[in-house]
């Protein structure tokens, strides 16, 4: 049973979806899905049997319940089993369907055939256990500020912080980025970031993938400031990461950043603007917020 997951499915309200969402990553679920089941969602998750035990799934479920209770929706239903590792692979993928985001981008899985034309920027993936295929808001959000910033910004250098599945550094080389610096402390999502990367046929010299943080992309950069950063992981990982960006950056650097609740807001603000950062805009979709950010 080594190569076993746990297969978690919610059938909830729609309104729930963004915070069960939230709930499941920090959770550590991979391959997160979601399709529509009459007037409700139904979400589903997988995670490594090796990672949970049952009291564990027995508490993401109360923390569902009461999750639920605070916002004042309807109790989810949470249900969960084991299932072996080809079960897994193909579980969610068959609800994962090719999505348009922005003006300009087609998410396209990678298993499904490529069409002969498209007016959209093909962006090919296949995330593994990585977080990141653009059913998420904080990716959407991500990617559409990503597509406003590079329509007015001539081929900049971007560091991709907590990179996941690469979904972010491909969209950026795709709508005109010259070079991505990515890293994540995954070891798992530098694989499928490395993998998409030539699934998309960009080069390892256009978009660098390595294994680590923050404090790596000096060296990655030879010192010099990258024009962008993108940062789409969650607010209390974001706080600590702040202050370090300081190394990476120049006086006219700009910045994406997501995977923040609306109730988080306040802090992550509070600590750009400690660390010289002015929030130029703050998009929001449902529960989650994306700061563009520049240098003050």
């Amino acid at each position: 049973m080594a190569n076993s997951w746990w297969e978690i499915s919610i059938l909830c309200d729609p309104a729930l979806e963004d915070l069960i969402f939230w709930r499941l990553d920090k959770f550590g679920c991979r391959g997160t899905s979601c399709q529509l089941k009459g007037n409700q969602k139904l979400v589903c998750a997988h995670i490594p049997q090796t990672q949970v035990q049952m009291l564990d799934l027995a508490a993401l479920s109360l923390w569902l319940r009461q999750d639920a209770l605070t916002v004042g929706l309807p109790i989810p239903v949470t249900k969960w089993q084991l299932i072996d590792e080809e079960d897994w692979a193909s579980s969610w993928k068959q609800h994962w369907q090719p999505q348009e985001i922005g003006d300009h981008l087609l998410i396209y899985p990678a298993w499904l055939p490529v069409p002969e034309t498209s007016p959209r920027l093909i962006l090919r993936l296949d995330p593994g256990v990585a977080f990141g295929t653009g059913t998420h808001q904080t990716t959407q959000l991500c990617l559409e500020a990503l597509e406003m910033r590079l329509s007015n910004d001539t081929t900049p250098v971007i560091a991709d912080i907590g990179c996941g599945s690469g979904i972010l550094s491909i969209g950026a080389f795709l709508l005109g980025a010259s070079k991505i610096y990515a890293v994540d402390i995954d070891s798992l999502a530098v694989q499928a970031s490395r993998s998409n990367r030539e699934l998309n046929q960009i080069s390892a010299q256009d978009l660098v993938v390595e294994k680590g943080s923050i404090e790596l992309l000096p060296k990655l950069t030879h010192g010099k400031a990258v024009d962008g950063i993108v940062c789409n992981i969650l607010a209390e990982v974001i706080i600590d990461l702040v202050p370090a960006m300081s190394k990476i950056v120049g006086p006219k650097t700009w910045g994406i950043i997501s995977g923040v609740l609306l109730d988080q807001v306040k802090p992550v603000a509070d600590i750009l603007e400690e660390n010289n950062w002015i929030v130029a805009a703050l998009w929001k979709r449902q529960e989650w917020c994306c700061f563009n950010i520049r240098r003050a």
